[in-house]
């Protein structure tokens, strides 16, 4: 007597995805690197360094963390409570900075 279910065992990510990862991951490191290599100073030098960081940061998460392949409802909850953290820490500097400026009048 066969069985006629069929057991899905995994899913094989081609190597091509993983290397072109890799590659990305090295170029937007060596923009990140080049912010400090050219001087780049004030607020543009670290508006660079957050952003290359966070697409990194975005990389790995889609690709290595197989979050690309996750449901919605999964990337939801990844991505919301840091949101709303931003969000709160962003109503406090305003605060802080209307405080800041009333108090030295």
């Amino acid at each position: 007597m066969k069985s006629t279910q069929t057991h899905k065992i995994g899913q094989v990510h081609p190597i091509r995805l993983y290397l072109k990862a890799w590659l990305l991951l090295f170029i937007l490191s060596a923009c990140s690197y080049m912010v400090d290599y050219f001087q780049v100073q004030g607020y543009l030098r670290w508006a660079l360094i957050l952003f290359f960081m966070v697409m990194k940061a975005g990389l790995i998460l889609t690709v290595f963390m197989h979050l690309k392949w996750e449901q919605f409802a999964v990337k939801l909850l990844l991505f919301i409570p840091p949101i709303a953290i931003l969000i709160f820490i962003t109503l406090m500097y305003i605060e802080a900075s209307y405080v800041f400026i009333s108090r030295h009048l």
